[in-house]
């Protein structure tokens, strides 16, 4: 009889023990979830006369620049891991009529603040409204994370057009299936619910995929593809490109090429 009442002691506390490392481990990625989700980079080598600050309450956001006058203008955010920096001068050569803005999330760049996805959403807004003062035709570009910011501006905003490459349903979706032991739809901060605020959007909108992606499942890009409204958002895969990979690919310039086409001649697809 005692040995039993010893083997049921050493059986609650090692329930008791997984418990207490469960909830650590919990815990650990709750505070730890934004240095999970923003990777900020720091650098900025390009021309000083190439960035705008653009001022926030709490906060100054830097905006890579390339000037232009005209009604045309281009809004791009990036990737968790990205200075949107590198990405302007191939931008410039593929979209070469339209004024481009591209957004250093907080604390990336020379951006001060820390990143949040209501902050990011704000800082979106404010520059939207900034840059569509000057230029009446706004299209907005967001990659990956960026992708998300996208979406919700141009369900809050006038965009003329969208263009989403390798984007996501929602981020709080993607961290479940990274984190299927862990409740993470109670302690995520940041969901980037991208489903939620396509149907919203009622002016052309370009998805670009990436054949084989091992950080955003392309069912995770078809569901939000199926969020929008009938008629309102198209899709092309870049075959044998990755997640990463796509930036270099041609057929990735190609399928951007395409939208700047689409805007010069007034297509709505």
């Amino acid at each position: 009889m005692n040995a039993v009442v010893v083997a049921v002691h050493l059986l609650l506390w090692a329930l008791v023990a997984v418990a207490i490392g469960y909830a650590i481990l919990c815990s650990t990625l709750t505070l730890a979830q934004r240095s999970l989700i923003y990777f900020p980079q720091k650098g900025f080598d390009g021309d000083p006369d190439s960035l705008l600050l653009l001022a926030r309450p709490d906060a100054q956001v830097a905006i890579s620049v390339r000037p232009m006058k005209g009604a045309r203008a281009l809004i791009y955010f990036g990737g968790n891991a990205e200075d949107v920096a590198q990405n302007l001068e191939g931008l410039a050569a593929t979209f070469p009529t339209s004024a481009l803005y591209l957004m250093h999330y907080r604390g990336y760049g020379r951006s001060s603040g820390r990143p949040t996805e209501r902050a990011l959403q704000a800082d979106a807004l404010a520059l939207f409204d900034h840059v569509r003062s000057a230029h009446p035709e706004v299209v907005v570009l967001g990659r990956s994370l960026g992708s998300g910011l996208a979406v919700f501006l141009a369900s809050q905003r006038p965009c003329s057009r969208v263009i989403l490459v390798t984007p996501y349903d929602s981020l709080l979706a993607l961290a479940a299936r990274r984190y299927p032991y862990i409740p993470v739809r109670w302690l995520l901060w940041d969901r980037f619910e991208s489903w939620r605020y396509a149907s919203k959007i009622t002016v052309p909108t370009f998805l670009i995929e990436a054949e084989h992606d091992d950080i955003i499942p392309r069912e995770s890009s078809r569901r939000l593809l199926g969020r929008f409204q009938s008629g309102i958002a198209d899709s092309v895969v870049v075959e044998g490109a990755g997640h990463n990979s796509i930036l270099d690919h041609p057929d990735y310039r190609a399928a951007l090429l395409s939208q700047d086409h689409a805007i010069e001649w007034g297509i709505n697809r």
